[in-house]
């Protein structure tokens, strides 16, 4: 029985993947990193099961607490050899992935339909599993028609050489997260909201007055890194659809992008009035934190620009982008607990620019406030 499998490891601090491999004991797993032949051994009553329920899922376990690593392995039939080896441990069985998977989607699709009663405590749960399953084609779709309700080609401030420093700042950021299967593209809209939307499938909108807060580059490193999460983990997606219809629901699973036009409009009026969860918000700070890091950019403009933010909350227009991604202090003392442990690097981005330059790429015009159509 083959014993030794090709994995990715996640120390927790960082967003950064070591190869590594990983042989099955008897009560145990041990890892070896590829980069510095360490060894870690892994108890399994300490190891937790995250993903690799379900068909296309890699297996990912996890060990530890807030900080926890976190190993993945692509190859299904390791959870067989390790169900074989060890038979007393909680892990899943593969051999029921393709029933469980079946099982889930028609209990979920079922629950929307079965009493109105049951609705609002049923339909969460139903989005959860249709956020998950929906096909990336479908989230792009609905989200470039919710853009165009959000940034209508009137108001996009269109400023090649401006805009190509920002699609280059995005990059740097997304680099630890390559390959990912979204496409981004971040919009600017020519409006004084302090505000920035990440529609599904990987379109981010920047409002003019949220650039004008920035101070540097860093700065709007950290608003991008948290709104890639939002995307990354599909929270928007999962927001828009507990407030969608039973039969939008069922479209977007079966993947039917016809449905997404009549829907766009729609959407794009949750999604400007959408408050994500605090997990969700949690998630995209740590996690954007952690993309930061891995990119070598330094987190501290994360935390600074949070902080402008929470000094904006008690100015209505102003403080858009608090009323959507709340930030109390704990939040705050997170991220700065998090910024800490990375390693500061010797060098800021785009170090020979002035970042003001980049404010300009609106114009001189400044019409007035509107709420995003």
């Amino acid at each position: 029985m083959r014993l030794d499998w090709e994995a990715a490891y996640l120390d927790g601090r960082s967003a950064a993947r070591r190869r590594a491999t990983v042989r099955i004991g008897r009560a145990a797993l041990e890892i070896t990193l590829a980069d510095t032949g360490t060894s870690l051994l892994w108890p399994y009553g300490e190891i937790r099961q995250t993903q690799g329920l379900y068909s296309g899922e890699h297996v990912r376990l996890e060990r530890g607490g807030d900080l926890s690593e976190a190993l993945l392995v692509s190859d299904v039939a390791f959870l067989s050899a390790l169900k074989a080896t060890a038979p007393d441990t909680h892990f899943h069985d593969p051999a029921r992935r393709r029933s469980r998977l079946g099982l889930t989607l028609v209990a979920g699709l079922a629950a929307v339909g079965i009493a109105l009663g049951l609705y609002f405590f049923a339909l969460p749960a139903v989005a959860a599993v249709a956020a998950a399953r929906v096909p990336v084609a479908w989230e792009t779709k609905l989200g470039d028609t919710i853009v165009e309700h959000f940034a209508p080609s009137s108001e996009r401030c269109v400023d090649a050489d401006r805009q190509a420093r920002i699609d280059a700042l995005a990059a740097a950021v997304l680099k630890p997260a390559q390959p990912t299967p979204y496409t981004f593209k971040i919009t600017v809209v020519n409006s004084a909201l302090v505000n920035a939307v990440a529609a599904p499938g990987g379109a981010i909108v920047v409002f003019r007055g949220l650039l004008d807060r920035t101070d540097s580059a860093e700065e709007l490193a950290g608003v991008l890194a948290h709104e890639f999460q939002h995307v990354l983990h599909r929270h928007a997606t999962r927001a828009i659809f507990q407030h969608a219809s039973a039969g939008i629901l069922m479209a977007a699973v079966i993947g039917d992008v016809s449905a997404v036009v009549a829907f766009g409009l729609e959407g794009a009026r949750m999604l400007g009035d959408l408050s994500m969860s605090r997990q969700a918000e949690a998630e995209a700070d740590g996690d954007g934190m952690r993309m930061l890091q891995a990119a070598g950019i330094d987190g501290a403009g994360m935390v600074t620009f949070f902080e402008k933010l929470a000094a904006l909350h008690g100015d209505p227009g102003r403080g858009k982008y608090l009323m959507s991604h709340p930030a109390p202090q704990e939040r705050l003392a997170s991220m700065r607990a998090l910024s800490a442990q990375g390693r500061r690097p010797a060098a800021r981005l785009m170090a020979d620019y002035d970042w003001s330059d980049i404010k300009t790429m609106c114009g001189s015009e400044t019409p007035p406030q509107s709420p995003p159509r």
